[in-house]
């Protein structure tokens, strides 16, 4: 039996008709109520709740209809903490849990199941929110999913400035899946377009007509055409689709003329994909990590707060079965290095902080006292320039890692820079890389790397190759013996950037001048296949930092050796 609705706080509500805006501060922002299904979801309404608490938008301006049922997580006792604590901001807050409804329908054969009760439950559930907002004279409804993290502040103020009756703020996940559809077959299934990936990458940006969109979605319910819009099919004439409320949403919205927008002009925030029916709930979990990853590289990392921290875990920390994982990290870089921290944090990484050699800070009396000296006639292959400061002291912050790998015999250390994405799923991935290759012969295995030769590396395990020759060191897998064969090569005497050094010790480099200063070209390398880390920011994207590019150069004077700036 349903518990009874829990009114948690009541005011009156103010409805105001005219279209707000953030440049007419006389105006009061129209009233949304805000629907929200939550079944199962312990492991994302922490940071659901979290974001939404954090929109910025008036919250005496807007009220809460929560529904949660058939849960076998502590979904219920999230809801009611956070309502206990923030419950009171808001206009009105709804919120009806059913504890003895079991942990399944009758029909179901699993949690991630979604039989035809199911889809009746749900569709009886967004039709009673969506009646609701309507008796409550709500300016707009957002239907929004319990699995859904608005990481843009602005998302509801900017989509009621779009004045259309539906719009949908696009979300990201781990994979090509967003919350709309550019195409719908006669039969009512998903159909592949041109469109829909250029406006997932948002390769084209604005708001744009397409045939679905779900999971958060802005009703303008002032429009009249607004009442012609549900989740039932029996409410639709001659409706031939499934019992279906997402189809029956955008069957209605078509047969009536309304418009279903979905705005990529912002990042608006991340989306978990629906399990399919053979999954289990701990592959949410998974992905919910993997979206926190991907927040976190974008720099827009998940609002927790304080008040759900409790019902957050993090897994313990670890070195990946490495003897040592170091971060190479600038002093002055403190934004990578938070942001590299709370990866580490969410993945159980126990990573040691390098502190990198500064190319700003270089003495060069220090490079002659150590006698470092570069190599000569050297010219960035695609720049046509010497090297610079920061290519020396980015070469030096690896070189000294290596050294440190060999005077304290770690057998296997794995090196980050401070600018990684790791891909999803990347603890399992690893793990597994390091499995395949226990029993190999090698010295080095490129996790991340660009590739700059095109042609067919050569297999070695299903998820390794033999590289060919490849840029960056943003991280990569290096052995005792591999760091000492580096090492005896004394490259501390004819110093070039580390990522043209690297190939040349494994002989796939295509300069044979520069391979000629280094007889012993012996080390054995690898590389994860597919790659397991990228850069967060790519040259030319915004936000790209560049310590190297960004440093002076730094010449040899040919006459007398000296080692000069050139500013």
């Amino acid at each position: 039996m349903r518990n009874a609705v829990v009114i948690i706080f009541l005011c009156s509500i103010a409805f105001n008709r005219t279209i707000c805006s953030e440049d007419v501060p006389d105006y009061k922002w129209p009233t949304i109520g805000i629907s929200i299904l939550v079944r199962n979801k312990g492991h994302t309404l922490p940071y659901f709740l979290s974001c939404l608490h954090n929109l910025d938008y008036p919250k005496d301006r807007l009220y809460l209809w929560m529904y949660s049922d058939y849960n076998e997580d502590n979904s219920q006792n999230i809801i009611e903490k956070w309502a206990e604590m923030h419950a009171k901001e808001y206009n009105g807050v709804y919120i009806t849990t059913n504890s003895s409804s079991g942990l399944l329908h009758p029909d179901e054969k699993s949690p991630t199941h979604w039989s035809k009760g199911r889809f009746k439950h749900v569709i009886q559930l967004r039709e009673e929110s969506l009646e609701f907002a309507k008796k409550m004279w709500a300016d707009y409804l957002f239907m929004v999913d319990a699995d859904v993290f608005l990481t843009e502040k602005l998302t509801l103020k900017i989509l009621v400035n779009k004045n259309v009756t539906v719009a949908s703020p696009m979300l990201l996940s781990d994979g090509l899946y967003s919350n709309f559809w550019c195409g719908m077959t006669e039969k009512f299934y998903y159909q592949r377009t041109d469109d829909y990936e250029q406006i997932l990458r948002r390769e084209k940006q604005g708001c744009y007509e397409v045939p679905m969109v779900n999971t958060a979605v802005l009703v303008s319910l002032r429009r009249k055409e607004s009442d012609f819009l549900t989740y039932d099919p029996r409410k639709i004439n001659d409706y031939k689709g499934p019992d279906d409320d997402i189809i029956a949403f955008a069957i209605s919205a078509k047969m009536n003329g309304i418009s279903l927008n979905i705005c990529n002009d912002r990042l608006y925030g991340f989306i978990l994909v629906p399990l399919e029916e053979s999954d289990e709930l701990s592959k949410d979990y998974d992905q919910l990590l993997n979206i926190k990853l991907e927040a976190i590289s974008r720099k827009v990392p998940l609002t927790l707060n304080k008040h759900l921290e409790e019902f957050v875990t993090y897994p313990k920390p670890s070195k990946f079965k490495c003897s040592e994982v170091y971060m190479i990290n600038l002093e002055r870089r403190t934004e990578k290095r938070e942001l590299m921290e709370m990866s580490f944090k969410e993945l159980g990484i126990d990573a040691k902080l390098f502190v990198a050699v500064d190319g700003m800070k270089l003495d060069l009396d220090d490079l002659q006292e150590y006698s470092i000296t570069l190599m000569p006639d050297y010219e960035d292959p695609f720049h046509k320039r010497p090297m610079k400061a920061g290519e020396i002291g980015c070469f030096l912050s690896h070189y000294y890692i290596w050294k440190e790998i060999v005077e304290k015999h770690h057998s296997t250390a794995l090196v980050l820079e401070d600018d990684v994405h790791f891909v999803p799923y990347f603890r399992q991935k690893f793990l597994r890389l390091l499995d395949e290759i226990r029993n190999l012969e090698w010295d080095l295995v490129y996790i991340g790397r660009k590739i700059l030769l095109k042609g067919e590396e050569q297999y070695v395990t299903d998820h390794t190759t033999r590289p060919l020759y490849s840029y960056w060191t943003l991280g990569y897998l290096i052995s005792e013996r591999g760091a000492k064969k580096l090492l005896d090569a004394r490259p501390l005497t004819k110093v070039l950037p580390v990522d043209e050094f690297l190939p040349i010790m494994f002989d796939q480099h295509p300069n044979d001048t520069w391979k000629a200063h280094f007889p012993n070209r012996n080390l054995i390398a690898l590389s994860a296949a597919p790659l397991l880390a990228f850069p967060i920011h790519y040259t030319g994207e915004e936000g790209y930092i560049s310590d190297t590019e960004d440093s002076n150069i730094i010449e040899i004077d040919q006459h007398d050796n000296a080692i000069k700036h050139e500013l």
